[in-house]
């Protein structure tokens, strides 16, 4: 009985106190949302009091200026005194008048004036000395130049370049080079050419005599090259520098990733000896020289950089170049056609920082000769043992430099060839160089070259010591730069 009376108080107790806590629980609700409400009611207040006082200031401004546009509008306007003009008196006349006429001449002096040297171009001259050593005379390694010792004056190059007018620019390069038995120095005219700067679509028409895109180091100057001779295979093949006369269209394609596309037409690809290619009589459209090439680059990191090319040659008929080439064996080669490919890649590294004191360079360039020729096995013509067949022949340098301080660097060069007429006459050469930079318009360089021919070629191999000195004063468009 105790134990159901103590369970009924304690029910009653619960009750009460969960009525009393939901009370207070209301209680408390409603008095959060009278402080809410009250709160609403006094920023809504104090807000219309602002905009009342907001309105009352700007119709007193309104009332300030329209009281100053009235007194404005009825104030007299004072004129300011006039100046008391004193007349020039009659013997103050002569000189005024010589004053005004000398201001006169000066203004149009000064229009007639013109800059020193405003319309002349730009001027610059190269002169370059090898001096070298041979351990083999001139017949056993086929040079024109003698063995032993030797002094060559090999570039006397004088170049000018200007502005034609908004629309192209213009260079002229006039070469001189030693002749090894007179010792004179004939200048002939190197490259002279007219550039287009303003055609659109990203084109550039190049015309007249100048040099071809070809590869990489075929189109540049042999003292703009990164080692002393030019490789084997662009001498054998294209016969050294690609000189020609022509015209030659470029397009930079509109893309955000460098691609350069050029393609040229000619009456010759080549500077020396067998160019050019004689057309006979009459030259048929087929009787040009018709090259391209398309390169392109890459950023593999901020310093190191890839570049790549391919190039292509095609001459399709000639009545041949430089003659009937006479092999060794007494029978005759003619050119017929001429076809030559290459592919070239540079990979270069050129830190952010110290970046005119450390880089380093590797080049390569495979060149590949497909040409056509007449062969006659008696060397006499019209004997009916003639016959045409084609020559394939392979070519290739590779070369590596490195600079280690801002006048020093050394590299090696690796040349290998097959000749074009015969590709079972190979010659390989090998060539430690260092260049040392006195400053950007003046180097020496010194290298060693190891030169090994086949047999069938009936030469000697030969050892060789170069010296090179290059140097340039006034302006040089295409300069030394990092091959």
């Amino acid at each position: 009985m105790k134990l159901k009376k103590i369970l009924g108080v304690s029910s009653a107790l619960c009750l009460s106190a969960s009525l009393n806590a939901g009370a207070q629980a209301q209680e408390t609700n409603q008095t959060v949302s009278e402080q809410l409400k009250q709160m609403q009611q006094q920023f809504e207040q104090r807000e219309h009091e602002l905009e009342i006082r907001f309105e009352r200031k700007i119709a007193a401004q309104d009332e300030v200026i329209h009281s100053l546009q009235q007194r404005l509008a009825v104030m007299p306007t004072n004129s300011p005194p006039a100046a008391t003009a004193v007349a020039p008196t009659r013997s103050d006349v002569p000189d005024l008048i010589k004053e005004l006429s000398d201001k006169v001449a000066g203004v149009v002096e000064a229009q007639k004036k013109v800059l020193p040297g405003e319309f002349n171009p730009a001027i610059g001259f190269v002169g370059e000395t090898v001096s070298s050593y041979h351990s083999q005379s001139r017949e056993k390694t086929g040079s024109e130049r003698p063995g032993g010792f030797d002094v060559w004056a090999r570039s006397l190059e004088l170049n000018a370049s200007a502005s034609v007018d908004p629309f192209a620019k213009a260079w002229i390069v006039v070469n001189a080079s030693a002749d090894s038995a007179t010792g004179e120095s004939a200048f002939g005219i190197e490259e002279a050419a007219l550039q287009t700067t303003s055609l659109p679509g990203n084109l550039t028409l190049t015309a007249g005599r100048f040099f071809g895109e070809f590869g990489r180091l075929a189109n540049i100057h042999d003292h703009e090259l990164p080692f002393v001779n030019r490789p084997l295979a662009l001498d054998n093949y294209i016969g050294g520098e690609s000189r020609s006369d022509g015209a030659q269209l470029n397009w930079l394609v509109p893309a955000e990733h460098y691609i350069s596309v050029t393609a040229g037409a000619g009456n010759q690809f080549g500077g020396d000896s067998p160019n050019p290619n004689s057309p006979g009589n009459k030259r048929e459209f087929g009787g040009l020289n018709f090259w391209g090439r398309a390169s392109t680059s890459f950023d593999l990191t901020p310093g190191w950089q890839l570049e790549a090319g391919a190039s292509g040659l095609w001459n399709p008929k000639t009545q041949d170049r430089g003659g009937a080439l006479v092999e060794p064996d007494g029978s005759t080669v003619t050119e017929k056609e001429r076809r030559l490919a290459g592919l070239d890649v540079k990979l270069t590294y050129v830190p952010l920082r110290d970046n005119q004191f450390k880089s380093f360079t590797w080049g390569t360039e495979i060149l590949f000769s497909d040409n056509n020729f007449l062969f006659d096995p008696n060397g006499i013509p019209a004997t009916g043992d003639e016959f045409r067949g084609n020559v394939n022949a392979l070519g290739l340098y590779s070369y590596a430099s490195y600079k280690w301080s801002r006048r020093f660097s050394a590299g090696f060069l690796f040349d290998y060839v097959q000749n074009a007429q015969n590709h079972s006459d190979e010659t390989q050469a090998y060539s430690p160089f260092v260049t040392f930079a006195l400053s950007h318009w003046n180097q020496l360089r010194l290298q060693y070259t190891h030169t090994e021919r086949s047999a069938i070629s009936g030469l000697k191999s030969d050892n060789a010591i170069f010296l090179q000195w290059a140097w340039i004063i006034g302006a040089h468009s295409h300069g030394w730069s990092q091959r």
